[in-house]
């Protein structure tokens, strides 16, 4: 079974990691995770005129390793194989294409990511992850 779990440096997703692990320890067949990290690199765009689309590359890039950072440190603790993608574009169909492309079987992700007031603005990715896939889709509190 392969489980895809975002993450995205808050709390909850790494509280939908540590779900996935426990997840997995209770299946019967392999299991692999991959973590992924999404991020709407729209906004940046119109920065990268200004200080290069290096730059503004080189910030994602830097950024993602941030957020990964815990939760491939829990990964790799819990033994379970893993692998990691940093991703741009929209995130919540970022994710869902992820997961169809990669063949995952399960999402799992926090049905709160960074800011609340975020979500009350634009919307839940979660929300919007859960009504795209095409798998079942697990939120954890």
């Amino acid at each position: 079974m392969k489980i895809l779990v975002a993450i995205d440096g808050s709390k909850n997703s790494l509280r939908a990691l540590k779900h996935a692990i426990k997840l997995a320890g209770k299946l019967s067949e392999p299991t692999q995770l991959l973590l992924v990290n999404a991020h709407d690199d729209i906004a940046l765009r119109g920065a990268s005129q200004f200080v290069g689309k290096d730059a503004v590359r080189s910030y994602l890039d830097d950024l993602a390793s941030a957020e990964l950072e815990g939760a491939i440190a829990a990964a790799q603790k819990s033994k379970v194989p893993f692998e990691t993608r940093a991703l741009r574009g929209q995130v919540a169909q970022t994710i869902a294409k992820a997961a169809e492309t990669e063949g995952c079987d399960l999402i799992v992700l926090g049905s709160k990511g960074r800011t609340a007031l975020k979500d009350l603005l634009i919307g839940s990715v979660a929300q919007r992850v859960a009504s795209l896939a095409d798998m079942p889709v697990t939120l954890v509190k």
